[in-house]
């Protein structure tokens, strides 16, 4: 597969936190981000890659150029996996508050983060998918000024007991689980050119 627009990822996302997560992670393998300023299709669904597959299929019919899409969602052990692919509608709706409310008097607080990248070409009759995954637990209460969504009240167990939204942008994408798929589907595009 080869295309003509370079070495260049075109990220179709309203999310400019997402997007600057993901410029500097793809950046590490020389490739360009291009963030596409847009709102692509996002149904509710079970699936995370259900829900990224219909997202790509939409941005690559409004934009016509390869794309990548990305969706996440904090799977929490003790709420059997809630929010999980309803995060953004649960993070609007109940927010960080919402679920240190759930969570309240739990002792297992132990909850991963899940990402789903979706690449498909203009035709968008190739799909690709690319995970990634972060193990961690729930605070007892949101701290730090960074990142966005639940970063506030996540500790990842790799990390150094400091919530995602206590660390830098290059601290988190260490180990984010956004980092982690972004780096599988940088490795494979790299190999496409």
């Amino acid at each position: 597969m080869n295309f003509p627009y370079g070495r260049v990822a075109f990220f179709v996302t309203s999310n400019i936190h997402k997007f600057q997560e993901a410029k500097r992670v793809l950046a590490e393998y020389d490739i360009a981000a291009a963030m596409i300023k847009m709102s692509a299709l996002e149904i509710q669904d079970d699936s995370l890659e259900n829900i990224a597959k219909a997202s790509v299929l939409d941005a690559v019919k409004k934009c016509n150029l390869p794309v990548i899409v990305e969706d996440a969602g904090l799977f929490i052990k003790v709420l059997n996996g809630f929010p999980g692919p309803y995060s953004s509608y649960v993070n609007r709706t109940l927010g960080v508050e919402g679920i240190l409310k759930l969570m309240r008097d739990v002792e297992d607080r132990s909850a991963y983060f899940l990402s789903v990248v979706a690449f498909s070409n203009p035709d968008g009759k190739e799909i690709k998918f690319f995970h990634g995954k972060v193990e961690g637990r729930i605070a007892y209460e949101a701290r730090g000024e960074s990142g966005f969504g639940f970063d506030p009240v996540f500790i990842p167990v790799e990390g150094d007991g400091r919530t995602f939204a206590e660390m830098s942008t290059e601290e988190k994408n260490r180990f984010s689980h956004r980092a982690r798929a972004l780096r599988k589907f940088a490795e494979w595009y790299k190999k496409l050119g």
